[in-house]
């Protein structure tokens, strides 16, 4: 495993995941007094799981076609597209 790698994707994730309405929404349901504490971690965990695998397999495919350079541009911009739209909004 390459650990520069991966300690720059975990970081990068868990600190766009912080306080994102997935993590809302995950105390939103552990807040909940009947439900099992556990039973939301391992639903959320495992949603997550998916997330990701899904955006790998996307990404993969995607670069197959598309240069690596030309795609993070395009995700470099849409992001500071999305961000422009949330200050103006």
């Amino acid at each position: 495993m390459e650990w520069k790698g991966f300690l720059t994707v975990f970081a990068t994730v868990f600190i766009a995941e912080l306080g994102d309405k997935t993590q809302l929404a995950t105390m939103l349901f552990a807040a909940d007094k009947v439900v099992n504490k556990w039973s939301v971690f391992f639903a959320a965990s495992s949603a997550l799981v998916l997330a990701a695998a899904l955006g790998v397999l996307i990404g993969a495919g995607i670069s197959q076609y598309i240069d690596e350079r030309i795609l993070h541009k395009l995700v470099g911009s849409g992001f500071i597209v999305m961000g422009i739209f949330i200050v103006l909004r």
